[in-house]
């Protein structure tokens, strides 16, 4: 076991902390970079690692990188990297905004490996994170028990973990081998024979729930699937370029700035910009090959709306979910192998976080704007979240649209406090 000291620990290597990590390198301070380490849990970079099959796109533009809406020039950026990999003539060819999937996690990997002064320690579970205390009891640093028992203290903590999976309590007495979460899909599907004639529902109306139908008749081509969809049907994103503009980095002040009743009125309304629908051409493509199944005679898929899961069970070797039809009222069974979750992630604070503000004290978890955990005015160390503020920044808090100014919102908070704290002294 070892014990090491470091100036910031940022948990998670995913976008937020890859793109926080790129702008301390690039912001001038030696000093930062050389005392900044960022863990991740895995052992490489993948971006949404079980969900990456060959035809999913991205449904953000690009331009949306770690770094170009906060430096153009930066040589971290998506085009530089298509580029330094020889694919930068083929991908303007293709004419799109919107890379593939792999695109960008390979992106991921590449800023993760061009990084001079930033590391980053893989295979490394933060397991429990403690406050240190000075005499006056006020937050001085932290430490992190990482799963192997190494111990890591530092005075700046940076979570971006992502949030908890969602596993609504109808499915929680279902044993483990006979749920997927959409987080676990290419992993678990894997371990399933490949030819055997499965019969496999699919629990969700978004994105992620109609990645893993499609992928279905591919990964299990002999199985009968089913979609399980409370709404009145499968919808599309709003994509409506005056609703975009409320993904603009920009739109975070005017949501901080505004009465917590607004806010959660403009959350309401902004559900469907990115929640419970479905990029558009991806829409076009599951009906059409809907339509070719009842057309020729194949029929082995189909999407039920206006249906609601109420009761899910395990009798004589089969998993039995009792369906709601939300017209009638009326309860039938459904009989199936395998139950597939695409009901998204938790929109509490991550455990972790709860856990860490119930060993600091805090009733209440508040967010500056520029993402720093309120510990009191007289703390040394601090606490920042990255994409689990949407109640206070807004829907695009957990998206990549905003990774390169958030990030240079924290650095610059993280160097106002050091040269504050340097002066008083």
């Amino acid at each position: 076991m070892t014990d090491q000291e470091v100036g910031l620990l940022a948990i998670g290597a995913g976008p937020a902390n890859l793109a926080l990590a790129v702008a301390i390198e690039e912001s001038g301070s030696d000093a930062l970079a050389g005392e900044t380490l960022l863990l991740d849990q895995s052992p490489d970079i993948k971006w949404q690692r079980d969900l990456l099959m060959p035809w999913a796109r991205s449904q953000v533009s690009f331009l949306k990188d770690l770094v170009t809406l906060r430096n153009p020039r930066s040589k971290f950026s998506f085009l530089n990297f298509l580029h330094d990999s020889g694919r930068l003539d083929e991908f303007v060819n293709l004419g799109t905004f919107n890379p593939f999937r792999w695109e960008i996690s390979d992106y991921l990997q590449w800023v993760a490996r061009s990084l001079e002064r930033v590391p980053i320690r893989f295979n490394a579970h933060a397991q429990r994170i403690e406050p240190a205390r000075g005499a006056d009891g006020s937050i001085t640093g932290w430490t992190v028990t990482l799963s192997d028992g190494d111990t890591i203290r530092c005075r700046d903590l940076v979570v971006g973990g992502g949030r908890d999976r969602n596993i609504p309590d109808v499915f929680a007495d279902l044993p483990a081998d006979r749920v997927i979460h959409s987080s676990q899909y290419r992993t678990r599907i894997a371990a399933l024979p490949t030819e055997a004639p499965l019969r496999a529902v699919v629990v969700g109306g978004a994105q992620s729930a109609a990645e893993m139908f499609m992928a279905l008749h591919q990964n299990l081509p002999n199985s009968e699937l089913t979609m399980v969809v409370r709404s009145i049907g499968l919808q599309n994103y709003q994509t409506s370029k005056f609703v975009n503009e409320l993904f603009f980095p920009s739109f975070v002040d005017v949501f901080y700035d505004s009465p917590p009743d607004v806010r959660r009125q403009l959350l309401d309304e902004m559900h469907l910009t990115n929640y419970a629908g479905l990029a558009p051409p991806f829409l076009e493509q599951l009906y059409t090959m809907l339509y070719q199944q009842r057309g020729v005679g194949q029929e082995r898929s189909r999407v039920r709306p206006l249906t609601k899961v109420v009761g899910a069970r395990v009798e004589d070797g089969e998993v039995v979910l009792d369906l709601r039809d939300r017209t009638s009222g009326k309860v039938e069974p459904l009989h199936c192998d395998v139950v597939l979750l695409g009901t998204g992630y938790d929109q509490r604070m991550p455990a972790m976080v709860r856990d860490l503000a119930d060993r600091v004290g805090l009733d209440e978890i508040t967010v500056s704007r520029c993402y720093r955990v309120d510990l009191g005015d007289s703390t040394w160390g601090a606490m920042y979240l990255q994409g689990v503020n949407e109640a206070t920044h807004g829907i695009a808090d957990s998206l990549i649209s905003v990774l390169a100014h958030r990030s240079q919102d924290i650095v610059d908070d993280l160097l106002a406090r050091r040269g504050e704290l340097r002066s008083a002294r």
